[in-house]
């Protein structure tokens, strides 16, 4: 027996995409007035916001909102996905607004999984509701930065408290790479490095208690 519900709904995007999103929330009282907006893997590798459910779920059974969905492109939402995520920054934008209107909420924390990390990042300082950040897996790597190298600054200038979540085996980011980008980062900066887990692994269901234990453990630092 689960300790939430699920509703879905539709956000529209300024450039009229419509988004198809879930809202995860706990059955008994919320514990806090923070949302935590989830955003998902690389649309054009198959990326979805079911990959994020069991996240979701999880922060919603310890009490929290959590917000799913699919931007452009994917499952049943409209529009088309993007190759660099630009586009896709619209969408995240969206959800957080439709977020801060329809939950009645001031504080959103924003997470970005793999590819949904520079995505998510982009749109940190273009929500005012956003109050801190947490990446899952951020590409930072070599061939990674070929497609979101140009996401990078925008994170990385940000004020707002950030966590970074890796495995020290990612494969598309190597702990000297994610230390050496976040060492002129403005701001709390805080990284949990998960001892020889890889980029893949961490996404998958086996990690996503862990992900919402630190994801809750740094909603209560800040």
């Amino acid at each position: 027996m689960s300790n939430y519900t699920v509703e879905s709904c539709t956000v529209e995007t300024p450039d009229g995409v419509n988004l198809k999103t879930r809202v995860f929330k706990p059955k008994e009282e919320i514990k806090d007035n923070i949302v935590i907006v989830l955003v998902h893997p690389y649309s054009i590798l198959g990326g979805c916001q079911a990959l994020l459910k069991g996240i979701a779920s999880g922060l919603a059974d310890k009490g929290y909102r959590a917000v799913t969905f699919d931007m452009r492109g994917v499952g049943r939402s409209t529009g088309r996905a993007s190759l660099t995520g630009f586009a896709e920054v619209k969408d995240v934008v969206a959800v957080c607004n439709w977020v801060s209107q329809n939950l009645s909420s001031d504080k959103i924390l924003l997470v970005g999984s793999s590819a949904g990390a520079p995505i998510a990042g982009s749109a940190v300082d273009q929500i005012e509701q956003v109050v801190a950040y947490v990446s899952l897996g951020y590409p930072f790597g070599m061939m990674a930065s070929v497609l979101f190298g140009r996401h990078h600054k925008a994170i990385v200038q940000s004020p707002k408290p950030k966590l970074f979540v890796m495995g020290t085996r990612d494969g598309f980011t190597s702990v000297k790479q994610l230390k050496n980008k976040l060492h002129s980062a403005l701001g709390r900066n805080e990284t949990h490095l998960i001892e020889g887990v890889s980029h893949f692994e961490m996404e998958g269901p086996a990690y996503d208690a862990q992900m919402v234990n630190l994801i809750l453990e740094f909603i209560a630092s800040l």
